[in-house]
């Protein structure tokens, strides 16, 4: 089943595509080309596979969560531009 020209229309109309009549005939071939590669997918005798959650196997790459010394609080304000009381100050976003 392919799909005609018309149809082509239709859709490029939805989608608020001008296309010359061209382009609509080359849109038409390259789509007809498409539905025989899934076609020719659908044809392929898959009944003793058994299914896959993924095409590649996954394996996790994280590493273990363990806990470190954090950075010092004298480290970390040195270079903020302005600090009180050990906290960062920043500036008021949110006005009354």
């Amino acid at each position: 089943m392919g799909i005609t020209l018309d149809e082509v229309r239709h859709v490029a109309k939805l989608a608020r595509l001008e296309m010359g009549e061209t382009d609509l005939v080359a849109l038409q071939s390259e789509l007809n080309a498409l539905l025989g590669h899934f076609q020719d997918i659908n044809s392929i005798d898959v009944a003793g596979l058994p299914g896959k959650p993924h095409a590649v196997p996954l394996q996790n790459i994280w590493a273990d969560d363990e806990p470190l010394l954090g950075l010092p609080r004298e480290s970390a304000l040195q270079n903020a531009p302005a600090a009180k009381a050990g906290l960062f100050l920043v500036p008021t976003i949110i006005e009354d």
